[in-house]
């Protein structure tokens, strides 16, 4: 299908004030059906093919980080098929962030192709906002497969909760972290859970939630796609460490500490009073 052709995905999915609590309560939420049936069928051919394509013939990658072990990673898609600009651009997805989070608006951190191979190993226990330069804790990331994918495919464990500790330390993925996780998992006694997802439903978890996902022991790809959202206004800060200096650079180009994270690479991608103009 042509992109011009592919779905709109700019309507409303409604929430309601529990699972905006629920959000709050335990740093993520599983929301059944954010794309329906024909809608990931129409999409998932052309996302997955600009995975494949972009796969084959990128350049190493700026950032510091190989999990190439764990799954496939793509990052930017939007900016190398209209078909990932449409889907990563979607007002449905970036008002439900917004409203999570309960702000105003919200802006585009990036968005990653997550293809774990059948055998790709285990993702350990880990924080995302340890990468991001952000004065903020109004981070989210949606995560959503375009297959169904069971538990043994590697879909996502939260320590419900553990969102609340903010930062625990510059402790990125590592065998060290995944320890170090592990122990303060279970000393606060936070809940694991985890679920089977069909194609189309989505989780979103907050910037500082602990999570982490299994190996994939079927003979299935996992297929993933992920955004990650900020709330609008959010500065960029001193970066903490290398992780966070190579983040500025990729994805801020040309921003400074202190500056209104913002760039060209960061579009506006929900606001209150742009859904009202629409409306």
């Amino acid at each position: 299908m042509r992109a011009e052709n592919l779905p709109v995905l700019d309507d409303v999915y409604p929430l309601t004030a529990e699972q905006i609590e629920s959000y709050h309560h335990d740093g993520f939420i599983l929301l059944r059906s954010v794309l329906s049936a024909a809608e990931i069928a129409a999409y998932r051919p052309a996302l997955v093919e600009a995975v494949r394509e972009n796969a084959q013939r990128r350049q190493k990658p700026k950032k510091i980080d190989d999990y190439s072990d764990i799954f496939l990673q793509v990052t930017n898609l939007w900016q190398r098929s209209e078909a990932a600009r449409r889907f990563v651009f979607a007002r449905r997805f970036a008002r439900i962030a917004a409203e999570l989070m309960g702000v105003g608006g919200v802006r585009l951190y990036h968005d990653q192709a997550l293809f774990k191979p059948p055998g790709g190993k285990r993702t350990p226990w880990h924080q995302d906002q340890v990468y991001w330069p952000l004065d903020t804790s109004k981070t989210v990331t949606m995560w959503m497969p375009l297959v169904d994918a069971s538990r043994e495919m590697g879909t996502m464990t939260f320590a419900a909760g553990s969102h609340r500790e903010g930062p625990c330390g510059d402790l990125v993925i590592s065998n060290e972290a995944d320890e170090f996780y592990r122990r303060l998992i279970a000393e606060r006694q936070y809940p694991l859970i985890g679920n089977d997802l069909r194609a189309g439903d989505a989780t979103f978890h907050a910037g500082y939630l602990l999570h982490c996902a299994e190996p994939n022991t079927t003979t299935r790809t996992r297929e993933v796609m992920t955004v990650i959202y900020y709330a609008d206004g959010a500065r960029l800060t001193e970066p903490r460490n290398d992780y966070q200096r190579v983040d500025m650079e990729v994805f801020f180009p040309g921003q400074l500490p202190g500056e209104v994270a913002a760039s060209p690479l960061n579009p506006l991608l929900y606001a209150v009073e742009q859904h009202r103009l629409n409306g």
